[in-house]
């Protein structure tokens, strides 16, 4: 009796002393981050997930299975390899990628929105409009009523909202509007007229005077920039670079001639400086685009109202 119980224990004994020796290398590879890969059929060193998203608790699928831990979460023990995330919460569209998990490395995908299924719209205007543009600095939106040629304003949530200004006889309506650096003058150009309007007025009148249309037929107006004094412009043209007042009666004076038309341009507001690009025929016959600097600060220019 005592001989056979000697057996046993024997036997488990070498029993569990085998199991313990075959399952050592798996527990050390796992305590060591390796993991065995059966498509390699080797231990390979394992990878990291960092997901994390605004709004948090999202499910998380990996390769189309559904884990257990939602984000904020780290996946740990992967292998390697490409994987195909699907992040879903109730109310928000899923985010879908794709992350290459590498050995031994931290994958941080840290920065995923999950942007609602119904956003937040909100209508401005009141009146009927045909477009409006930003006044940042001021935080401001102009509204243009087409139809009735009148020109509102709100602020940035649409309070406030009201009439301002009337918009004088102009076609086509002008491609581009730009505010004076006093808020008190508004311009809007096509390709040859230029729109002079009053703000903060009644009826679209002032003691400066009524809306008015600059007629500029000789040559296609590229670009236009406020001069700081918010009375003259700097008009960059398919052939020149001029100045002109903000007068019915202004007379235009011109500073450059060009040699290439439609001109890539950017005005310095703080500087009064244009940059501008203009190709130059050069000592080898051959012509080259360069830019230029124009000056146009008070010292060069006094210009005076």
């Amino acid at each position: 009796m005592v001989f056979h119980e000697q057996k046993i224990r024997s036997i488990l004994f070498y029993l569990s002393l085998f199991i313990f020796l075959i399952g050592l290398p798996f527990i050390l590879s796992f305590a060591l981050s390796y993991r065995f890969n059966p498509r390699a059929f080797k231990f390979t060193k394992a990878g990291l997930l960092a997901l994390k998203t605004q709004p948090q608790g999202a499910s998380i699928y990996l390769d189309g299975k559904l884990l257990n831990e939602k984000t904020p979460a780290t996946i740990n023990e992967l292998l390697p390899a490409k994987y195909n995330i699907r992040l879903e919460l109730e109310k928000y569209y899923p985010w879908i990628g794709e992350v290459i998990v590498e050995a031994g490395k931290v994958t941080r995908l840290e920065k995923i929105i999950l942007f609602p299924l119904r956003p937040n719209i909100k209508q401005l205007n009141i009146e009927e409009i045909s477009s409006f543009w930003m006044d940042e600095e001021m935080e401001a939106i102009y509204y243009i009523d087409q139809q009735d040629n009148i020109i509102y304003k709100s602020d940035l949530e649409g309070e406030g909202f009201k009439e301002i200004a009337k918009l004088p006889e102009i076609k086509p309506l002008p491609k581009k509007w730009k505010i004076s650096p006093d808020r008190k003058k508004l311009l809007g150009f096509n390709l040859h007229q230029i729109a002079i309007i009053y703000l903060n007025t009644q009826n679209g009148s002032s003691a400066a005077g009524f809306p008015f249309v600059l007629e500029y037929s000789s040559h296609k107006i590229v670009d236009i920039f406020w001069y700081s004094d918010s009375y003259h412009l700097v008009l960059v043209t398919d052939k020149n670079i001029v100045v002109l007042a903000t007068d019915p009666q202004t007379i235009p004076v011109n500073l450059v001639n060009l040699n290439k038309e439609n001109i890539s341009c950017f005005y310095d507001d703080n500087e009064d400086t244009l940059y501008f690009l203009d190709s130059q025929k050069a000592a080898d016959g051959k012509s080259y685009d360069n830019v230029y600097k124009l000056e146009l600060s008070a010292k060069a220019y006094p210009f005076k109202d």
